[in-house]
């Protein structure tokens, strides 16, 4: 039993320090109206391991305080764990860890919630915590929130389908070739 705890402490340890460091070395582009977080990509984990999701969480949490605001801190945070917790559960009712393949329906929807989820609460976000305007520089709140709604989704989507989806696919062979990777 303590093995276990031990794996799955150290497991979400790298997973937060993994997230945090992709986050801030690529700061530039990981904040913003256009967001291209490489770090989200590590948001199809928790379809492997329940340790990915306290590590995504507290990864998230670390970069938004070396870059944030409280709001992003908090809600940013929060977004990231909602994610992580939906696409475990995704993950387990498509028995992802286990599968033989990788069925489409897994690749399709593992992703998916990092992607609706940011795009619902980061514009929120940027708005109340930064005072953005939207990339296109209209001032409307409407506006402002539907534009970065689009362009925040669009970039979680990029991330998580284009780099998330073939990791997905990696650290499912490696789980073929050695089960207790994770």
């Amino acid at each position: 039993m303590r093995n276990k705890s031990v794996k799955f402490t150290v497991t979400a340890a790298l997973i937060a320090a993994l997230y945090a460091v992709l986050t801030m070395v690529m700061w530039e582009t990981a904040s913003g109206a256009i967001q291209f977080r490489l770090s989200e990509a590590l948001c199809v984990l928790p379809a492997f391991t329940p340790a990915a999701i306290p590590g995504l969480f507290i990864g998230c949490m670390i970069a938004n305080i070396m870059g944030g605001t409280w709001v992003d801190v908090v809600f940013g945070s929060l977004a990231t764990l909602l994610a992580a917790l939906c696409s475990y559960l995704i993950g387990r009712a498509f028995k992802v860890k286990t599968s033989e393949k990788l069925s489409v329906g897994a690749l399709a929807l593992v992703p998916l919630p990092p992607v609706i989820l940011n795009a619902l609460i980061i514009p929120f976000v940027l708005y109340y915590g930064y005072g953005f305007k939207d990339a296109f520089g209209y001032t409307g709140t409407a506006a402002v929130l539907g534009l970065d709604a689009l362009t925040v989704g669009a970039g979680e989507a990029a991330v998580c389908y284009v780099i998330g989806v073939p990791l997905m696919i990696f650290v499912h062979k490696m789980l073929k070739k050695s089960p207790d990777l994770l």
